[in-house]
């Protein structure tokens, strides 16, 4: 890996050497208990071949369970940084995917003992030779060699040899360090059904995030187009009919805090990354939104089939929501003009049409020039469930919405 490796590095990766030393210690006696049972009598050369395949034969066993790789993984990312992923789910694994935990478990051994072995005679060798120097000096046995120790200004090599022998520690540790991070993404990384998998599970959680952000446009927008045609209603009629006023007002009040509720819960959901679990609007509840709408002081004429047992919870849940933000557009553009509303279940198609006059502005609701998300979000809404629908202006100067549903998707 490209990440430097500092003071600290060097101290977990000998740690992490250790630990790999420490593991190796129960296979390698297992391997020579059942070498010196079964192959007592054979040439040294089996014998050393009966080892290593008991051997190998128990890392493969030990490196096959999930929680093996996991554990690898956590200790790998707490001494080494690696940044690895934790394994995903268990998924079907290759040839190729049985032999990558083993061949770590190996390599982790194998670095652990050399690392161990060399930085320990290394260390033993800083500690002696300063202090057989500080002693007055003889001759010691040095990794082999038989070596003369003078004292006094003769010996003054031993301190920077022992000082050479810690910076030669540390650097193998930091080499060994080195290697394990670069062999680490490609024994101990994700496999590609775990990559697949991982992206599969992004992408529906983007999709589920864009989806609350949809929601949460159709209810929010609903509401405010809702508050401020209502605010203005309430000031139009404060002084000449003050009850239908505090009508209006009460509705603002009412409207808002349903807007902050789901507001809170799509926050709550973002914020955690969870699905989402509160009960979502039908077409059963069209009439309450009806009641919210003619609170605004607008005039809909409303045709609306009462049966809907036929109509799939997906379908109902999402042409509310387009029966909605129709709604608001007609808010938006026709200000308190006539709208007709026509949602009814025709042979094996939900229809809805919503028509209005177009109008001008009188609440500065809409902005010259700007588009607004509205009809985007009902095609998309529309086009999820494999369904028609069209958005145009029609003789009488009045504009009209139309969307059919199939109540079940196509095979």
């Amino acid at each position: 890996m490209s990440r430097s490796i500092g003071c600290a590095d060097t101290v977990r990766g000998w740690v992490y050497a250790l630990a790999g030393a420490a593991w190796s210690l129960p296979p390698v006696t297992v391997a020579l208990a059942v070498t010196a049972g079964v192959a007592r009598s054979w040439p040294a050369g089996l014998r050393w071949v009966c080892f290593g395949a008991v051997f190998a034969a128990l890392l493969a066993a030990g490196g096959r369970p999930r929680a093996v790789r996991a554990r690898c993984v956590r200790l790998a990312n707490r001494l080494l940084r690696t940044g690895l992923p934790a394994p995903a789910a268990p998924l079907r694994a290759g040839p190729r995917d049985l032999v990558r935990t083993p061949a770590w478990l190996a390599l982790h051994m194998a670095v652990g003992w050399a690392v161990v072995a060399v930085t320990g005679l290394l260390g033993m060798t800083a500690a002696v030779l300063p202090a057989v120097w500080l002693g007055g000096g003889e001759r010691i046995a040095l990794l082999g060699l038989s070596v003369r120790v003078a004292g006094g200004r003769q010996g003054g090599w031993a301190p920077l040899a022992a000082l050479g022998c810690l910076a030669a520690a540390a650097w193998l540790c930091a080499g060994a360090v080195a290697v394990l991070r670069w062999a680490a993404p490609a024994l101990l990384g994700p496999r590609s059904a775990e990559r697949l998998a991982a992206l599969e599970e992004r992408t529906r959680l983007l999709a589920g995030r864009n989806r609350l952000a949809q929601e949460l446009h159709d209810s929010i927008g609903h509401t405010l187009t809702a508050a401020t045609i209502q605010a203005a209603v309430a000031a139009e009629l404060m002084d000449r009919e003050p009850e239908a006023a505090r009508r209006a007002l009460s509705s603002i009040e009412e409207s808002s805090r349903s807007a902050m509720d789901d507001l809170d819960h799509v926050l709550g959901v973002l914020r955690e990354g969870k699905a989402p679990t509160a009960p979502q609007h039908t077409l059963g509840d069209l009439r309450a939104l009806l009641e919210r709408v003619r609170l605004t002081g607008t005039e809909v004429h409303a045709d609306l089939d009462d049966d809907w047992v036929r109509v799939p919870a997906a379908v109902s849940r999402e042409a509310y929501r387009i029966v909605q933000e129709g709604l608001t557009n007609a808010l938006r553009h026709a200000h308190r003009a006539p709208v007709t509303l026509r949602v009814a279940v025709t042979g094996d198609w939900l229809e809805a049409e919503i028509g209005n006059p177009m109008g001008g502005h009188a609440l500065g609701l809409t902005r010259p020039g700007r588009r607004g998300q509205g009809l985007t979000g009902i095609a998309e809404r529309v086009r999820l469930l494999r369904g028609e629908v069209s958005a145009s202006r029609v003789a009488g100067g009045r504009w009209r919405l139309v969307a059919r549903i199939p109540l079940r998707s196509a095979p």
